[in-house]
């Protein structure tokens, strides 16, 4: 079998509202890239990927897997991954090899948790996104403890989550700590949360707040400061256990973040960490290290959900629910729409590869829709509803 053709489709999907965070706007829609690994037996893989439109990136990197056997994994990492000791396509690498394990399970009708060890759980528990939202119609606008207590109880109603992670950082601490409490009160003592500044606090800050949170009980205090060196002197100062998707991000990034007591609990991504099975790699390193795993959202959609789902049902030591923003689209690309969510749930896809495949009429929709909006990370999240505002860190 060998890859005779690769296809790219940059696509968006509306969300209900447009989520904000500490470095800008997801100004109603999440942007991503589809692609299409074709075989000369037929059988075609689907692999995605975020951070904008990358049609070319693909297309620079497709004559080195044009004749490319994709079972041959190993050989097309080399191919991909490291074209030069300065540049490294880790995001691009995870993307290729997602279609080559859809093209592997297709061919032998597994699916794709299979061939990484077969999963050991038929479901994957995932955690809400509660964002500041701006309006959009009927939807959004939520600042106040209130407002995001009451989106946060439909969140849960309607999908059945136990956990959550408020997404801080756009507001004064001081509203974030708030918020935390509210939701405290409201969800009990069972209900799992989270907080996630995205390094947008100062060391002082961080300190400050978590001292305040301690009280709330939250299962990880995520990012709260930048770096390596400003998150160990935090977790010196807190009883929170400190999760990371920013410091410890690669594995050049794992020794120093031991090392140094950085973190309690790394979260997996397989754009981050160099695919699937550079995840299940990560996995096994926590585990010796004695570190918690948890699993990080980009936005993704139907492609790269299923990939996560196979991924997080085969690894034995997460014991985090895993981040999603998957709730607040409106729909999805791939056939039947968005995959649901039951107690909070999704199910790992029986049918063999990933277990999705790519809906034409939503496919279209969702590209003419990029065609319609643009691509807002090429405009670096802006903020449309303060024109003269940029990321810059106040510290707070």
């Amino acid at each position: 079998m060998k890859i005779v053709d690769l296809k790219t489709h940059a696509v968006a999907v509306l969300t209900e509202a447009p989520l904000r965070h500490s470095t800008g706007v997801h100004p109603g829609y999440f942007v991503r890239t589809i692609i299409e690994l074709v075989t000369d037996e037929g059988l075609v893989g689907l692999g995605e990927v975020g951070g904008g439109d990358q049609s070319g990136l693909f297309q620079t990197l497709k004559p080195r897997l044009i004749g490319e056997d994709p079972f041959h994994i190993e050989r097309i990492k080399q191919k991909t991954l490291r074209q030069i000791y300065y540049i490294s396509n880790p995001r691009a690498y995870a993307t290729i090899e997602i279609a080559c394990l859809d093209i592997q399970g297709k061919a032998i009708g597994r699916p794709v948790s299979d061939l990484i060890g077969g999963r050991l759980r038929d479901e994957v528990p995932f955690n809400a996104s509660i964002s500041y939202r701006y309006r959009e119609g009927d939807a959004g606008g939520e600042t106040t403890p209130e407002e995001m207590v009451a989106y946060t109880r439909r969140a849960v109603a309607e999908c059945g989550f136990r956990s959550g992670k408020l997404k801080a950082g756009v507001l004064p601490p001081e509203n974030d700590i708030a918020i935390l409490y509210a939701l405290r009160d409201a969800l009990g003592p069972d209900f799992g949360l989270r907080v996630d500044p995205n390094g947008f606090w100062s060391r002082g800050t961080a300190i400050r707040v978590a001292k305040q949170l301690e009280a709330c009980h939250l299962e990880y205090l995520e990012d709260p400061t930048w770096g390596l060196e400003g998150m160990a002197r935090v977790r010196e100062r807190t009883s929170i256990p400190l999760a990371t998707n920013m410091c410890v991000a690669r594995f050049d990034d794992f020794a120093a973040g031991v090392a140094m007591n950085a973190v309690d609990i790394v979260l997996s991504d397989i754009y981050y960490w160099e695919g699937i099975q550079g995840v299940k790699t990560l996995a096994g390193m926590c585990d010796a290290f004695r570190l918690g795993l948890g699993m990080h959202s980009g936005s993704e959609l139907g492609v790269t959900l299923a990939a996560m789902v196979h991924t997080a049902a085969t690894l034995p030591n997460l014991t985090y629910s895993v981040d999603t923003l998957y709730h607040h689209m409106l729909d999805d690309i791939i056939v039947g729409g968005k995959m649901p969510f039951r107690n909070g749930c999704i199910a790992v896809p029986r049918g063999p590869g990933l277990g999705v495949e790519l809906d034409p009429d939503r496919l279209a929709k969702a590209e003419e829709l990029f065609r319609q909006r643009g691509d807002y990370y090429a405009r670096f999240h802006e903020d449309t509803r303060r024109p003269d505002w940029f990321p810059i860190n106040p510290g707070w």
